[in-house]
């Protein structure tokens, strides 16, 4: 039984540094399925079935190392590592496609851009969308954004469905409706 997960897997990784990979095996077995979701306990089973020369299994086993932890490196390094070690030719197929790729990138230039059109005029972008669309959240912060922006109308819209939903700010927002008019 594992008392203390952190001291078995240390245990474990000093099984494998000596080069123990059936006595850490055998120990990883043991656990009866504990660490199933463990990234840890799938790099050690891994490792200890390379090291024992199971590559398709330790392959599996990185696999799901990899599924648990999707951003940690070591295993990916790891499962590359290992199914070179158990198909030596696609590995050399790999590398040689790597090396082709890379010299193709070698002398690749991005293409160099230029803007071909005329910025959008000042009127198109005070206007963020038709003043005929409803707005989902009417807020006072919004009003005040359209009012800056030149888009009276919309500020108008907001500010009458704010007399709806806040019927005591009704004079403030009639007030504020009666200045935007004035600047249409």
């Amino acid at each position: 039984m594992v008392s203390d997960p952190h001291l078995f897997f240390a245990e474990i990784s000093l099984d494998l540094s000596k080069g123990e990979y059936a006595a850490g095996l055998s120990k990883l077995k043991a656990t009866g399925g504990r660490f199933d979701n463990s990234y840890s306990f799938h790099l050690l089973f891994g490792r200890a079935l390379k090291g024992t020369g199971r590559y398709t299994e330790a392959i599996n086993a990185l696999k799901r190392c990899c599924r648990i932890a999707p951003h940690n490196q070591v295993a990916w390094k790891e499962l590359i590592e290992t199914h070179c070690l158990s198909t030596r030719s696609a590995c050399d197929e790999l590398t040689s496609e790597l090396e082709k790729i890379s010299a193709a990138l070698t002398g690749f230039e991005a293409p160099k851009t230029s803007e071909t059109s005329d910025p959008t005029p000042l009127n198109e972008q005070k206007q963020p969308f038709s003043d005929e669309e409803l707005i989902a959240v009417p807020t006072e912060s919004l009003a005040t954004l359209f009012t800056e922006q030149g888009a009276f109308k919309k500020a108008i819209q907001v500010y009458h469905d704010l007399m709806q939903l806040h019927p005591s700010k009704s004079d403030t927002y009639q007030k504020a409706i009666t200045t935007l008019r004035q600047r249409l």
